[in-house]
């Protein structure tokens, strides 16, 4: 049988050319294997999408005016920043008794937002806006809308379509509902006057 072009024959032992033939067989052997590898591990690596996605997000607050939101995108998820008014400040007050978790003992937040503004800035409201039931996302809800659903006293905040929930403008959840626990608050502080950083606590 005569010698195929594409694979010749191994030299027979005792010839010289025996082991320049293994050496460029292992050499040929070894870029297959790591032309085979580098792709494979290429898609073990996060894309840069997938980076930036859990990197920390800047936010111009100054910008907002009073009563306006600015949704951003922290890790996958809508981040609210909400500039808030005097009167929205002032909803906050007397209605404790109507919220499951009014002094938000549980931890869906920094130590820095547990007090009753659950903010770094009484001014600024920044929350992840996902119901903590099934993960809707909530609507703004603001005080004298005409959303049947809500009291007729509704002091304001935000409501969830999907079954129900309502939490005040602070993010607590009223008793009663399907969400278990208040909304979270990400990490976040101030790197200037008007600038926040949304994914970090202050080193």
């Amino acid at each position: 049988m005569t010698a195929s072009p594409i694979h010749p024959p191994m030299p027979a032992p005792g010839d010289p050319e025996r082991r320049v033939w293994l050496l460029a067989t292992a050499a040929a052997g070894g870029i297959a294997a790591v032309a085979t590898a580098v792709p494979f591990v290429s898609t073990l690596a996060p894309s840069e999408r997938a980076r930036a996605a859990g990197g920390p997000v800047e936010v111009d607050v100054s910008e907002l005016a009073p009563g306006d939101m600015k949704t951003v995108e922290w890790r996958g998820q809508p981040v609210w920043v909400v500039r808030r008014t005097p009167g929205m400040l002032a909803a906050l007050q007397g209605h404790d008794s109507e919220l499951a978790d009014p002094l938000s003992a549980k931890r869906q937040q920094p130590d820095y937002a547990t007090n009753p503004e659950r903010a770094i800035q009484p001014e600024f409201f920044v929350a992840i806006g996902i119901c903590t039931h099934l993960g809707c996302s909530p609507s703004t809800a603001p005080k004298g809308g005409n959303n049947p659903s809500l009291p007729a006293d509704w002091p304001g905040g935000f409501f969830c379509p999907c079954h129900g929930s309502t939490f005040d403008g602070a993010g607590r959840v009223y008793k009663n509902k399907p969400a278990p626990t208040n909304l979270e608050i990400p990490p976040h502080h101030y790197i200037a006057a008007t600038r926040l950083l949304i994914g970090e606590d202050k080193a």
